[in-house]
């Protein structure tokens, strides 16, 4: 696995590199990637298509169809766009670790449906915007009424070092976690809170990677600062996994955040814990004992 992401990170942040909008053939360009290797695995791709600035946008969408209960969602998903940058960390890590979780889930059982979403749009200038990628998938699942049990949002999740105090906090929080940036962030909001803590005992099932909870308010910077936003704005339950980025990452969209600063095994690692995560959450029942999800 430690070889496959660092594939896909140097595809998506070395080759192709910075990708959005402005940058719109790149942009496509990595859209072309993800659409290939979904496909290679197997999977029916779709898209999601709207206008953004005269331009079509695009989520790419794949899915595994439950067996029990296929109305009901487990959402997984990742930007792929940059802010004007290579954006290795921030976002290629992620899509690489949602890319192999595709293809490790893909012959596994699941009683739920389980979505992998690579969005578009989430940086800035469309960041919580109405054409935010997740947003427009959001307010469209909330339309249709689309029963989203839990969405899964990864979130720049390939930064590691053990360097004293190289992780920061929003005050008083640094009482309360390491100082070291050497775990894998587990955020929700309060309603989002029961979830945020049974993926954590979940995640230590899969994996000995250290782990930290985080379950506090919109207004802590960072906190929703990603696609899980939208999610919670449309009232469904939703985390972001993340390295915490700008709070441990000196690289965070600058040029400098390039596939050389990131720690592929221990990347592999925190992917080994969400494919854990992933296959519980799919059952109806666990192992015997109650339900996991509502």
């Amino acid at each position: 696995m430690v070889k496959k992401l660092k594939q896909h990170v140097y595809r998506l942040s070395h080759e192709i590199g910075d990708r959005s909008m402005a940058k719109y053939d790149k942009l496509n360009e990595a859209a072309e990637y993800i659409t290939g290797t979904f496909s290679s695995f197997g999977y029916e791709v779709k898209f999601q298509e709207y206008e953004a600035k005269g331009k079509t946008a695009k989520n790419i969408i794949v899915s595994k169809i439950g067996k029990k209960h296929p109305e009901e969602i487990i959402v997984i998903g990742a930007h792929y766009d940059s802010y004007s940058n290579p954006g290795a960390d921030d976002n290629a890590s992620a899509v690489a670790g949602l890319l192999e979780l595709a293809e490790f889930i893909f012959d596994k059982d699941a009683d739920r449906t389980i979505k992998f979403i690579a969005f578009t749009n989430e940086e800035p200038p469309f960041f919580k915007t109405e054409k935010m990628g997740s947003f427009v998938y959001a307010r469209d699942a909330r339309t249709r009424g689309e029963n989203i049990k839990a969405a899964l949002i990864l979130e720049s999740i390939g930064y590691y070092t053990d360097r004293p105090f190289s992780q920061r906090y929003f005050p008083v929080m640094r009482f309360f976690h390491p100082n070291r940036g050497n775990y894998i962030g587990i955020v929700g909001n309060p309603p989002s809170g029961d979830l945020a803590r049974r993926i954590v005992s979940l995640f230590k099932e899969g994996s000995r990677f250290p782990v930290e909870l985080f379950v506090l308010p919109s207004f802590v910077p960072g906190i929703d600062f990603s696609d899980n936003w939208s999610f919670w704005k449309e009232g469904y339950p939703a985390v972001m996994i993340t390295d915490t980025a700008f709070y441990r990452n000196p690289h965070y969209h600058r040029k400098s955040d390039t596939y050389r600063t990131l720690n592929y095994e221990n990347t592999a690692e925190v992917v080994k814990g969400i494919a854990a995560v992933l296959v519980e959450l799919a059952q109806s029942e666990r192992r015997g004992r109650a339900p996991i999800l509502m």
